[in-house]
């Protein structure tokens, strides 16, 4: 069964004033379509392949065939990396709590500390990609990727990304990302980021 484009919890609108309604749309009917339809155009060239979970196969570029390797690195990537950002966002600006705030402060030192360094990722990206903060063998970890590869080829797991494809944010900051970076912070769904860390599908 081909791959579809995901419908969003909560409506365009909802994360104004830090997301603007218009970069919602085209970010996800616009952008995400995309990445949709060109990760099931190349994978009609195998479809065997369809019925495995996307996160799966970018665990395993590996063992994708070369014919369409490269285009499932960059456009099951796109997919799988929107669908996962549309996930941590939520309209209420709330903060991390419980199991997840002590690791943080455990591994960071402080929540604003951890704040410090996501965005020092996040910013220091050059050109198109993402920042992260996963879990590697069980402990927190914050790097960042370019285009559309995901901390899943590493074998390691995401619990928070940020987009910082220029398409992401240029409709309204412009070339300002550190004013879309610092926004990020206020729609954040910490509550999902809470269940990723403790296991929770």
């Amino acid at each position: 069964m081909k791959h579809q484009l995901p419908k969003l919890a909560y409506e365009y609108n909802a994360l104004e004033p830090f997301i603007d309604a218009k970069t919602m749309e085209i970010h996800h009917s616009k952008h995400h379509q995309t990445y949709t339809d060109k990760f099931n155009e190349a994978l009609d060239k195998h479809p065997q392949l369809f019925e495995k979970d996307p996160k799966e196969l970018l665990k395993n570029l590996n063992s994708i065939p070369e014919d369409i390797k490269t285009a499932v690195r960059n456009h099951g990537g796109g997919y799988v990396n929107h669908c996962f950002f549309w996930e941590i966002l939520a309209p209420s600006g709330q903060k991390p709590s419980g199991k997840l705030l002590k690791e943080i402060e455990k591994t960071f030192g402080s929540f604003d500390k951890f704040k410090e360094l996501f965005n020092a990722s996040a910013l220091g990206r050059f050109g198109s990609g993402w920042a992260w903060l996963v879990l590697n063998n069980g402990k927190l970890e914050i790097m960042n990727t370019s285009n559309q590869d995901s901390p899943l080829g590493e074998g390691k797991i995401p619990l928070l990304t940020i987009d910082v494809w220029e398409h992401a944010y240029y409709l309204k900051y412009q070339n300002k990302r550190a004013d879309f970076v610092n926004s990020f912070w206020n729609v954040i769904n910490w509550k999902r980021v809470g269940e990723l860390f403790e296991g929770k599908n």
